[in-house]
């Protein structure tokens, strides 16, 4: 009973201090400089980020019903919250079939992105091609804005998502420049450069990895 009593009083002062800030911020006078490193001080952390999506997600609920849709979200949580969990992951968002996860480390977010492209291909080994689930991901690294466990903002949460939600295709993991930058262990893995990058990224990249 104390532990989820403790998360919802957490978040709620994050959300209460962040807006009493912003309420500053917006007065007349108001030294916004200031105010923003405030804001930082407080509520500046440096995450790796992970927004993942499902490729012909719309299509497949428009043509199978939302039945359909609930299946393919419920499977897909199911097969990879575990790798979530497994790699240090901490998922702050759910919304439709798009996931929004957390690490500290890039090494852990690349790895676990790859171990969730491996769980969901032998998910799909003996499925129709309408039961499959198709994933993209999109990773970026940096310094944000984390409210409580709720959410977080900045240019490389913005662009992980870009990569993510509206680049990836199935199967692919994009990575913003900084994210790539960030990694140590490179071993088995290379990068192709994009011909455009995302705003908030200076650069962003198509992760060359082993599927099998």
């Amino acid at each position: 009973m104390f532990m989820p009593y403790a998360r919802a009083v957490a978040t709620s002062a994050s959300q209460t201090r962040i807006q009493q800030l912003i309420e500053e911020r917006v007065k007349p006078g108001a030294d916004k400089a200031a105010i923003d490193k405030r804001i930082w001080d407080i509520f500046g952390e440096r995450w790796a980020v992970m927004f993942t999506d499902l490729s012909g997600f719309s299509r497949r609920v428009a043509q199978f019903g939302i039945i359909h849709f609930l299946q393919t979200i419920y499977e897909s949580l199911r097969i990879l919250t575990p790798c979530i969990e497994n790699h240090d992951g901490i998922m702050l968002k759910v919304e439709a079939d798009s996931m929004m996860v957390i690490f500290r480390r890039t090494d852990r977010a690349l790895e676990c992105a790859i171990a969730m492209q491996q769980a969901i291909k032998r998910y799909n080994a003996s499925l129709l091609p309408e039961e499959q689930i198709l994933l993209c991901v999109g990773l970026g690294y940096g310094d944000m804005l984390r409210i409580g466990d709720e959410d977080v903002f900045g240019p490389e949460v913005n662009a992980a998502s870009k990569l993510g939600e509206d680049t990836a295709k199935a199967w692919e993991i994009l990575v913003t420049e900084n994210f790539r930058d960030a990694l140590q262990k490179r071993a088995n893995i290379s990068f192709q450069k994009l011909d455009e990058a995302p705003p908030g990224a200076a650069a962003a990249y198509k992760t060359l990895y082993q599927l099998a």
